[in-house]
């Protein structure tokens, strides 16, 4: 086949069609063809030679014919170019301490047909970067420049036109331009300064101790320096960063400006802990607000999350409280207010909450406007090769899930990091998207400071002991460059250390001044509970207005609306129940509560899968058009000036959608906030949210906080995946009056469950045991009244047995009280008690012995319908230790149910029996 057949053929046709449309349109056709025709129109200015032996082109191309071989060798060129802006990142410079692996770059000329015959030919090609008609050789020079230097660029996966040629202008312009000033140069060289000092401070005083040292990534430093002051120029008013352990102290003493009196009075087991709010956790693992004041003179609030040693756990944290921001400080401005995610390169590609938190990042219900991630690049996780943590080339490659741009970069090169961290915090303000910077570096010590390395990595831990900290190898290359004298930098690192012995002396270091936010403010209103608190819920009852006014917008569609027939009855059901029978079902209970919270002016936010019709299809919160699909949310239509129900469906996602609902009621005290499980055992794969966060936020974090866990729980015959909420595991993890654990039975207690959630002086995270059947059992009502009036009832007692008769009380929680009552009236047993704890933690005491002293000559048994090992027994048991007789339950089992519908109905029955011949 001739060599040039398939100009003639596809490229040449290809290039004849793209020439037509450049002819009646120049800005129809991509950039560098446009520049291409413009410079060349297809003349005959190529050298004879270029086009020796070429077949010709379509006619309708000028010159065509005599420049086939030059078309051929320009379009190799601009496939070079190509593929420098594609893989260049793979040769990049970015690995400080060891040759980087070869992942195939391919970017020799000979692989594009070019030789070094090319070299000192013109190439129209050079246009594209900036270079007009530019020899081979000058083209290769500027790509490498741009391409194969100490970042790695990587963003051609790009699909957004607009966004690409943004950024390939700021890679192939600005990057080449970036020359930061005298002043600036000295405040990276300073930031550098109290990076490496302040480790090597610690490791000598502290020897031995853990303290996740920054050492080998002190970069860091000065990069979130400069993206908190790249972001005030651009508007930023708030930064709220999320990161592990490795390298926190850093960040409190140097970006957070915590005293080094707290930090080193920590170390030295002198500092008295603020424990009001419970234990406290290691030093390295708390959080911090402060106020700063940037270069650019702008004032910006920075707060640091709490986080456990779950890698990557604080992530959908830090993006729900920034979005409660959002919602309720920002006016719906995204760009006020900026969450920096730090996180490890083994963590980051391994933890599969990365990706759940990632798949947020556009969703209506949990975009924060772009997140800037930025990977401390370590190389190694804990003791193991990246080779061995990760399949993908770079740990950073789920960014490409959501065409977010990596820049890949050397941790011993400041300027470039500086560069990479302001285009960073440039491009997400711009687009309100997520990018990442994978600064690669190292971890001069094992995991921490007492480990060995060499263990595992000797080869690159011997590379590690010879090799220059960044601040001395940026100091020799401004030195070397003549930006400034090597004095200064002395100068600097002897007042560092001089100033960080006058902290461990003690000399007083002024805090930083900090500026309560309204939400904040909000926070400190509220007060630590007392044991007393749980003896009488607070009153939560609203006015008949507040019932009908609600009642209205639930039973009122707009015009032109098209409704489903299921909704249209729906709508009727619920016009009869609040108007005529004057009695509602669950559903019209819960968006009561709902809407009356909403009247009040404070926010209900309930995320989670399918949460707007309901799993069980019976909330229906959110109504859509049989005929265009178009929604309506009734309770966003009460009253002119009350707030709105944000209420979103979520991605199937449990772990990072309760730790996102966390954070944002962890904002926000005001704010009535719901995650919804579709079946009460899918929280197991939230299991750490709920571990390291929810249940222990007060003992841990000192932080209270309201977010309300719904599950669905209860035996109906649906199977093991479908039956159990594992209420014992909430249970287990119950004490310090840390959370509530209920087991609502009636829709008026649910109600005011949910009130009561904003209507403490204190914040409890509440785990509700949510119900299935009795969403639409025709026992399960509560008549209006019960809405106006009284609290949330802890314990219910029996309205049908013979207090004077009873010699046997049945205490039970959830559904299994209906199956009780069934048969309690069936057979007319006014000899037996049924009694309802519709609040498992913390134990109603108070309230339970007032209703078991109605019936002193009984005995108790506990009932459940849950297997012996599972459920509240061994909670009651423990805490009822003297007064329950029995227990009557499954047997022991390792599953939680029976995946046999008939087997689980004997198993039923067999439970309601024994209870009442026990």
């Amino acid at each position: 086949m001739d060599k040039y057949s398939y100009i003639a053929n596809a490229h040449g046709a290809y290039i004849d069609e793209l020439y037509k449309q450049f002819k009646a349109d120049p800005e129809s056709v991509e950039f560098g063809w446009r520049k291409f025709f413009e410079g060349y129109e297809f003349s005959d200015t190529y050298p004879g030679e270029n086009g020796a032996g070429a077949t010709s082109a379509p006619a309708s191309v000028p010159g065509a014919g005599a420049s086939a071989g030059a078309v051929e060798k320009e379009i190799q060129v601009r496939n070079l170019i190509h593929a420098y802006r594609s893989r260049a990142h793979l040769r990049a410079k970015t690995n400080p301490v060891r040759p980087r692996k070869d992942r195939k770059a391919r970017l020799d000329i000979q692989e594009f047909g070019l030789s070094d015959a090319d070299l000192d030919t013109s190439f129209q090609s050079g246009t594209e970067l900036g270079l007009g008609n530019a020899k081979l050789r000058d083209i290769i020079n500027a790509l490498q420049s741009i391409y194969e230097d100490s970042i790695g660029f990587e963003y051609m996966y790009i699909r957004d036109p607009e966004v690409l040629d943004w950024f390939k202008k700021k890679v192939e312009k600005d990057s080449l331009a970036f020359n930061p000033s005298i002043e600036y140069k000295k405040r990276i060289l300073s930031k550098l300064n109290e990076a490496v000092v302040f480790e090597n401070f610690l490791h000598t005083k502290f020897l031995g101790q853990k303290r996740f040292s920054l050492e080998g990534g002190e970069t860091t430093i000065p990069a979130l320096d400069a993206i908190i002051d790249k972001g005030s120029e651009l508007g930023v008013e708030e930064v709220v960063i999320g990161m592990a352990h490795r390298g926190r102290l850093n960040v409190l003493a140097n970006i957070m400006g915590k005293t080094y009196e707290q930090i080193f009075s920590e170390f030295e087991g002198t500092a008295v802990p603020d424990l009001t709010m419970g234990d406290g956790d290691v030093k390295y693992h708390m959080g911090y607000s402060s106020e700063v004041e940037t270069p650019s003179g702008h004032k910006v609030n920075l707060k640091l999350a709490p986080n456990p040693s779950h890698l990557e756990a604080v992530n959908p944290v830090v993006e729900g409280f920034v979005r409660a921001k959002i919602d309720t400080m920002y006016g719906k401005d995204s760009s006020k207010i900026l969450p920096i995610l730090i996180h490890g390169d083994a963590a980051v590609a391994g933890q599969g909450i990365g990706y759940e938190v990632i798949q947020m990042a556009k969703l209506e219900g949990y975009s924060t406007g772009g997140t800037v991630h930025f990977v401390i690049n370590n190389q190694v996780g804990f003791t193991t090769d990246f080779e061995d943590a990760r399949t993908s080339i770079y740990c950073t490659d789920l960014a490409k899930v959501i065409d977010a741009p990596v820049l890949h970069v050397n941790g011993d090169d400041p300027e470039a990091v500086v560069f990479a961290v302001r285009l960073a915090t440039e491009y997400r303000q711009k687009f309100k998207n997520d990018i990442f910077i994978d600064m690669v570096c190292y971890r001069r010590h094992g995991h921490n400071e007492a480990d060995e390395p060499k263990f595992t990595q000797p080869q690159l831990y011997n590379l590690i002991s010879k090799h220059q900290n960044p601040r001395e190898i940026y100091n020799k290359t401004l030195v070397s460059r003549g930006d400034v004298d090597a004095q200064v930098a002395e100068e600097m690192d002897k007042q560092f250390r001089n100033m960080l012995q006058d902290r461990l002396d003690m000399v007083k270091q002024k805090p930083l001044p900090y500026n309560y936010q309204n939400l904040e403010k909000e926070w400190q209103e509220l007060r630590r509970s007392t044991p007393e608190d749980f003896d009488q819920s607070p009153e939560t009852g609203i006015s008949i207005e507040a019932i009908e006014k609600v009642g209205k917008a639930l039973t009122t569609l707009p015009e032109n609306f098209k409704p489903l027939k299921q909704i249209e009855k729906l709508t009727k059901e619920r016009q009869d129940m609040f108007f005529n029978n004057r009695s509602l079902n669950w559903a019209s209970a819960e968006l009561l509560a709902y809407g009356s919270i909403l009247l009040e002016g404070k926010i209900v936010r309930m995320s989670g899968q399918d949460v707007q019709r309901g799993t069980f299809s019976h909330r229906h919160a959110v109504l859509h058009d049989a005929n265009t699909s178009a929604a309506y949310t009734n309770l966003n239509h009460i009253a002119e000036g009350q707030q709105q129900l944000h209420i979103y469906n979520s991605l199937l996602s449990e772990y990072g959608v309760l730790g996102y609902e966390f954070g944002y009621a962890m904002a926000n005290p005001n704010a009535l906030v719901i995650w919804e499980a579709q079946f009460g055992d899918f929280a197991n794969g939230a299991q750490v949210m709920i571990d390291q966060f929810i249940s222990s936020t007060e003992s841990k974090w000192q932080r209270m906080n309201g977010v309300v866990m719904l599950l669905p729980h209860g035996y109906e015959g649906q199977g093991p995946e479908h039956s159990n909420a594992r209420p014992e595991r909430f249970l287990q993890l119950a004490a310090e009056y840390n959370m509530y654990v209920t087991t609502c039975t009636t829709p008026a207690n649910f109600f005011h469950m949910l009130r009561r959630q904003l209507a403490t002086p204190f914040r409890k995270p509440c785990i509700h045991m949510s119900p299935k059947s009795m969403l639409r059992h025709q026992a399960v009502m509560s008549p209006i009244e019960d809405f106006t009036q009284g609290s949330f009832q802890e314990v219910i007692g029996d309205g049908f047995a013979d207090a004077n008769a009873v010699t046997k009380v049945l205490l039970c929680t959830g559904k299994v009280y209906y199956d009780l009552l069934e048969e309690q009236q069936k057979t007319g047993r006014t000899d037996v008690a049924i009694v309802r704890l519709e609040q498992l933690h913390p134990f109603p005491k108070v309230q339970l012995q007032a209703e078991l002293a109605k019936y002193p000559n009984a005995q108790i048994y506990w009932v459940q319908e849950e297997p012996y090992n599972m459920g509240a027994w061994t909670y009651i048991l423990s805490t009822m230790r003297n007064a329950v007789v029995d227990v009557v339950s499954r047997k022991s089992s390792s599953s939680p149910a029976t995946g046999y519908n008939k087997v689980h109905q004997k198993e039923q029955r067999a439970i309601v029996e024994k209870a009442f011949s026990i």
